[in-house]
């Protein structure tokens, strides 16, 4: 079992930035691959970046340049962070922290993250 906590999220300006946070806890050696997902209204749960155990990443070609992701190990706590920079209207949406473990997928709460015009 993983759990994932989110943090983060609010309200910023069109070019401003906004850092989210995602504690996993639990069986966090099992995870795989971390990531940020995102949802907005009427549209489906896209991959924004992702993150492998080895390092490696990958971004969705609209946040490429923008948005960073990273992940940091400590004390039996695995966390992934996500810089977005550069923000834009059409980020707006609620974020998801995933973790994969094999063939399961955990998710997060969510984090609202709203970029006025």
């Amino acid at each position: 079992q993983v759990q994932l906590v989110e943090s983060g999220g609010g309200l910023v300006q069109a070019g401003g930035s906004l850092r989210l946070s995602c504690a996993a806890s639990g069986s966090i050696f099992s995870i795989n691959v971390m990531a940020w997902y995102r949802q907005a209204p009427g549209k489906e749960r896209e991959l924004v970046a992702a993150i492998t155990r080895g390092g490696s990443n990958y971004y969705a070609d609209s946040v490429t340049g923008r948005f960073t992701i990273s992940r940091y190990n400590y004390n039996a706590k695995n966390t992934v962070f996500l810089q977005m920079n550069s923000l834009k209207p059409e980020d707006t949406a609620v974020y998801y922290c995933n973790a994969q473990v094999f063939s399961t997928d955990y998710w997060g709460q969510g984090t609202q993250v709203t970029v006025s015009s």
